[in-house]
């Protein structure tokens, strides 16, 4: 059972339909590309978590995965506690970790580097606390993914409205305020893997922002290998598996972002019990050639799976996602020559002419991807740095 229909589920779809398992697809969007290349789709909300255990139960399915999909993932965790079905981690692990405001809390408890942090269910508490922190602040939804509802306010009189806007992407209706951490170059959002409770592939990126973008933390581009320093990753893997030890974590794929701050500590911002969104774990397999999402099927049901290593990079990688900068109807994409026959992998355009599209306001908004693989870092920064010169978006 796959929790939700967006298109990144499709590889695993894929994945799973290789090795002969039965696909049932859920969530309360019947129109979601995913059902259609599900084997059987089932129209209820991946919020309600007893809904969902019930039809879990009816069909008797053999494992529970919410890839790629921030909401369901409490309620996989779930599902699979209940009916004793393989899962990343336990159920409340999971409640921790898709909690940011329990995730803070549950870091700074335990000795790890954290922000300043708060959750707070209203307006009014959170105006109350303001001293708190150390400006500048950044307000977000504690259930949401894809940057949606995200803000950096840098003055009180745009608190009020920061919230208001965390609140409209919450599930829950709650939201977190912690202090602005300044990166110390590009923080990183990659995905990772588990085996019974070892952190075995934990790769790191450069997380690249549009920041023309009408949400400009909506990540833009990703490049492999990352700048991030050796010795912060060192510490930052370190970290990551104290934390999985101490959330008693088991077998499969994560999303963990991270970051090294001006103040030279590195920080664990994210450990999600599920794949990441913008394809990362796809770019996994064109990078170290192993395939997360492959071996993260075959464990959702038990099955054995490869032996996983930390990732080797076969040259410089990136992937690009494309979106527009405001709301029209596309008409198309247009790439030089040279850059598509020297670098480019894969194009992956999800709009046709005419659809109509978003300005980009979260991951939900993305149009397409491209990617692309160069010898060298020069290269790669060149053409990252200069994508206006080689890549047009014509949005009418």
């Amino acid at each position: 059972m796959l929790l939700g229909g967006i298109r990144y589920l499709l590889p695993v779809i894929e994945a799973a339909h290789r090795h002969g398992y039965y696909v049932i697809t859920v969530d309360y969007v019947p129109e979601n590309i995913a059902h259609q290349y599900s084997d059987e789709f089932h129209n209820v909300s991946i919020l309600d978590k007893d809904a969902v255990l019930q039809l879990a139960q009816e069909l008797n399915i053999d494992g529970i995965l919410s890839f790629g999909v921030d909401p369901g993932v409490v309620t996989a965790a779930y599902v699979a506690e209940k009916m004793g079905l393989s899962f990343q981690c336990s159920y409340d692990s999971a409640c921790i970790l898709q909690d940011k405001s329990r995730f803070r809390q549950f870091l700074k408890d335990n000795d790890f580097n954290v922000p300043n942090a708060k959750g707070y269910s209203s307006k009014e508490e959170a105006l109350a606390d303001i001293a708190y922190y150390n400006w500048p602040i950044i307000v977000k939804p504690v259930d949401s993914a894809g940057s949606k509802g995200v803000t950096r306010v840098d003055e009180l009189g745009q608190l009020s409205s920061a919230i208001d806007y965390a609140l409209s992407e919450s599930h829950n209706g709650n939201f977190i305020i912690e202090d602005f951490l300044e990166k110390e170059g590009n923080s990183s959002d990659c995905d990772g893997f588990s085996i019974d409770g070892k952190l075995v592939f934990c790769s790191f990126d450069d997380q690249l922002f549009d920041t023309k973008a009408l949400n400009p933390y909506t990540p833009a581009a990703y490049t492999w290998p990352s700048t991030i320093p050796q010795w912060a990753q060192e510490e930052l893997m370190s970290e990551l598996q104290r934390l999985m030890s101490l959330l008693n974590v088991k077998t499969g794929v994560y999303n963990i972002e991270t970051r090294l701050c001006k103040n030279g500590k590195p920080y664990i911002m994210e450990l999600a019990p599920r794949g990441g969104g913008n394809r990362l774990s796809e770019m996994m397999k064109y990078i170290s050639g192993q395939d997360l999402i492959d071996n993260c099927v075959r464990a959702a049901v038990g099955d054995s799976i490869d032996e996983i290593h930390q990732p080797e990079y076969d040259g410089y990688w990136a992937e690009i996602i494309l979106h527009s900068e405001r709301d029209g109807v596309f008409q198309s994409i247009e790439i030089d020559k040279t850059v598509e026959e020297r670098f480019l992998i894969e194009k992956d355009i999800w709009v046709k002419a005419g659809d109509k599209v978003q300005g980009f306001t979260g991951a939900n908004t993305t149009i397409g991807t491209l990617v692309l693989r160069f010898n060298t870092n020069e290269e790669m920064t060149y053409c990252l740095s200069n994508q206006e010169r080689w890549i047009k978006i014509i949005v009418l």
